[in-house]
């Protein structure tokens, strides 16, 4: 059972880093690259590859948010299986991922959207709209970069878990 644990929170903690990093890297960089102008046109090529990016990353926060809730999950398992409590800061780090999954999930991106959509209408709100939409894009990429290298630890606790102590202390026995 020890071994399935650890093998269930290292899967979620690579897809969990891998879909950040994807997110990131990857979806980003190919939805605003010149083949993508190229596919789209110059006349299409700034709304619809936004408009790509943002279903892209609307769906790898989906799996952000269900790995930070697997996360959870497996650390509680893990403190009644085992009976080690996790560490404050370990506790703390998910905490915090789970709140930036929050955050992006169901506060930043549909804004996003919106601001998109607004931008490029053509109304008197675009200009405000495209300043929101660039300050809301600069705040997901700084919480991406926070996430990829608090994930990047934490991928490297769940391979490399603490050694547990070799000898008991004196509390642990009553007389």
């Amino acid at each position: 059972m020890i071994g399935l644990l650890r093998f269930v929170g290292l899967i979620n903690a690579a897809v969990w880093f891998g879909s950040a990093l994807f997110i990131a890297i990857g979806a980003e960089s190919a939805a605003t690259s010149p083949a993508m102008k190229d596919l789209l046109g110059p006349r299409n090529f700034p709304y619809f590859s936004l408009a790509i990016d943002q279903i892209l990353a609307s769906r790898c926060f989906h799996v952000y948010f269900l790995c930070s809730l697997v996360a959870l999950l497996h650390l509680g398992v893990e403190w009644l299986y085992l009976g080690k409590y996790p560490h404050r800061i370990w506790l703390g780090l998910v905490l915090c991922f789970c709140l930036i999954g929050v955050t992006q999930n169901f506060w930043l991106q549909p804004h996003l959207a919106n601001w998109h959509r607004l931008r490029y209408s053509g109304g008197a709100q675009s200009q405000e709209a495209a300043h929101a939409f660039h300050y809301g894009h600069a705040i997901s990429e700084t919480l991406n970069f926070v996430a990829i290298m608090g994930l990047a630890a934490y991928l490297w606790r769940v391979a490399y878990p603490p050694e547990p102590a070799r000898f008991l202390s004196a509390s642990k026995f009553r007389g």
